[in-house]
């Protein structure tokens, strides 16, 4: 290979991670849920199943689920999610997801799940803590399959 080849090769391989850099980068479209809103869809369904890299949806959640009324069958709108580092509402706010007018709740902020977060879901008349630590924000992956569904009363 002569000089001029290996420096096309060089300039090529730096444009090609470049492009590949911004397009991920770009990818993830901001989307946070908030109170009253109608665009979400889907309630009661896996969320990150499209909206993760990759995936055909929007944004690309780092937490998301749906919230219901203590039936459990209906959902519950506009209600607060929160996310602390201790159990039942201590330790650090992590953050504050509120759940929009379909019930559903959702970020693509970054999150440290790390050394786990505990959950509470606040509504105007009630608060329901989640009693163990989660490591993921993929709330479907076991409310509706292995636990109930996410739930705070009227």
């Amino acid at each position: 290979m002569n000089l001029r080849t290996i420096k096309l090769l060089v300039i090529t391989t730096i444009a090609i991670i470049g492009f590949q850099s911004c397009e991920e980068e770009n990818g993830n479209e901001t989307k946070i849920s908030y109170n009253n809103s109608t665009e979400s869809h889907k309630a009661g369904q896996d969320c990150m199943t499209c909206h993760k890299s990759g995936g055909s949806g929007e944004g690309w959640f780092t937490v998301a689920g749906t919230v219901y009324d203590e039936s459990k069958e209906q959902v519950k709108p506009n209600v607060t999610v929160k996310l602390y580092s201790g159990a039942n509402g201590t330790g650090d706010l992590v953050t504050t997801i509120e759940v929009d007018g379909k019930g559903n709740f959702y970020t693509t902020e970054k999150i440290n799940f790390d050394n786990g977060l505990y959950t509470l879901v606040e509504s105007d008349t009630d608060i329901q803590y989640m009693i163990s630590s989660i490591t993921t924000g993929n709330c479907s992956s076991c409310h509706g399959n292995s636990f109930d569904s996410i739930w705070v009363q009227n």
